[in-house]
């Protein structure tokens, strides 16, 4: 199936590359393009392990503050699989006016985490008053949705480049905590632990720049098997416990009770909606340029739909709001495979483990470190992306101020990062805003290029 591009086109230099294959032909990496079922699985699986730690990391996070037994917690995480699945074989192979047809690997949103949290302490709200935000969350993302075209011409390279420089910016963090042990751990930064990371990378970027073909598109994967087998080795992760979870866990909405509904929570979870919009649509532009697929008006809110859907889905089946992961673009443009059909594939891995707390089990216990070493080089990709977009920004037009507004943004961004605890006479309703470094950056990003740069069209608005 070959989806037609929107009239809308995006007429920015940032988008206008395409796929250079012979009349007719499909290349063998193309959206479309659907290969071998074994490759498919394969990387499937490296898309599925690259995003699995985060996956997992929002049902560990909000369990534990609601003081869950581990049974609940277990069922959240089966849950939060099982609604991965399903949200990202509608983002990849569409549903109607649902999906954008391309490689998107989606999954639980480290924004709402915060929020959630706050939602949490609330008195009366607790789980089923969370899973009731979510719900509404969903629905207000469905709503906004067909104001996206007017939202567009606010987007223009500048903007878009900035947003996802400091995405990549942002994740790179997260590898390096990866790579430490996991940040806050009593041995963050152990030689041996930093160690296996180095190692995991190195085999990454050797793989990648030396392997033939095949090997050189899952040098990710290959990478976090390396180093998962010489942790086994070591003893740094076992299969302790693994007898005691069942081979089938049937996964069924409102396991937790009825969703309730309270004004202020679901007023926070359409804020963060709001913010997973404008890191999803940074992200399916820098799909579009990777890809070659250029992307318009509708194919834009074709994506935000599978997102709110993918929520309203979370809402119901227990888990949380969904967003498309920028993790697995980076793997996207490292691997230089762009077919969709493999992030289709890694959605029904995802359904599979959902199902199969086993499976689960198994890739639940990759250790941080070896993860965080293959997670560098792919969260630099995704900064690489938007460096390659803001090269294409004009600095010398008469009365640009394109330079000023990025390096604004970048420096407001970069606040929560450098020094946490700048924000923190900040209101408490705030800190999610103040403490999310992409967040900051769109914000100050879209506020100068409106004050200062050129608003013209990124997508000609409907």
């Amino acid at each position: 199936m070959n989806e037609t591009a929107s009239t809308h086109a995006i007429p920015t230099v940032a988008l206008r590359q395409t796929a250079h294959t012979d009349a007719g032909q499909q290349p063998q990496d193309g959206v479309d393009a659907v290969l071998p079922a074994p490759r498919l699985l394969v990387l499937g699986l490296q898309h599925v392990l690259v995003m699995y730690a985060n996956a997992i990391a929002v049902p560990l996070i909000i369990g534990g503050a609601l003081k869950l037994p581990k049974d609940q917690i277990a069922l959240l995480i089966n849950a939060d699989l099982f609604a991965c699945g399903i949200a990202t074989l509608i983002q990849t192979i569409g549903l109607g006016p649902f999906g954008i047809r391309l490689p998107v690997i989606m999954g639980v949103t480290a924004v709402a985490i915060q929020p959630m949290l706050a939602m949490a302490a609330m008195p009366g709200v607790g789980l089923d008053g969370i899973y009731g935000a979510v719900i509404a969350g969903g629905v207000y993302g469905l709503l906004v949705v067909p104001l996206v075209g007017r939202l567009m011409r606010f987007f223009p390279p500048v903007v878009t480049g900035t947003i996802l420089t400091m995405i990549g910016i942002a994740l790179t963090r997260v590898a390096v905590g990866w790579a430490g042990g996991g940040t806050g751990t009593a041995d963050f930064g152990a030689p041996g632990t930093v160690a296996v990371a180095a190692g995991v990378l190195a085999a990454v970027l050797l793989l990648a720049r030396f392997g033939p073909g095949f090997l050189a598109n899952i040098a990710v994967l290959l990478g976090i098997g390396l180093g998962y087998g010489v942790t086994l080795g070591l003893g740094w992760t076992t299969f302790d416990g693994i007898g005691a979870e069942p081979w089938l866990r049937v996964v069924l909405p409102l396991q937790f009770g009825t969703p309730s509904f309270h004004l202020v929570p679901c007023l926070i979870m359409c804020l963060v909606m709001t913010i997973v919009f404008i890191e999803a649509t940074g992200m399916f532009l820098a799909l579009s340029v990777m890809t070659g697929r250029p992307v318009g008006t509708e194919d834009i809110r074709r994506g935000l739909r599978a997102d709110a859907l993918g929520t309203l889905i979370g809402g119901l089946f227990n888990t949380f709001p969904y967003l498309s992961y920028s993790q697995n673009v980076g793997l996207v443009g490292l691997t230089g495979v762009h077919s969709r059909w493999v992030c289709a594939s890694a959605g029904g891995i995802m359904l599979l483990l959902g199902l199969v707390p086993k499976i689960a089990f198994v890739a639940a216990s990759i250790p941080q470190p070896v993860l965080g070493g293959a997670s560098l080089v792919m969260f630099g990709m995704v900064a690489a992306t938007g460096i390659r977009i803001l090269a294409q920004v004009d600095y010398a037009r008469p009365g640009s101020r394109d330079a000023l507004i990025i390096a604004v943004s970048l420096g407001l961004g970069l606040i929560p990062i450098v020094q946490p605890a700048f924000f923190r006479a900040v209101p408490d309703a705030l800190q999610p805003i103040v403490k999310d470094p992409i967040l900051l950056t769109a914000i100050a990003s879209l506020t100068l290029n409106a004050l200062l740069g050129s608003t013209k069209t990124v997508m000609q608005s409907d």
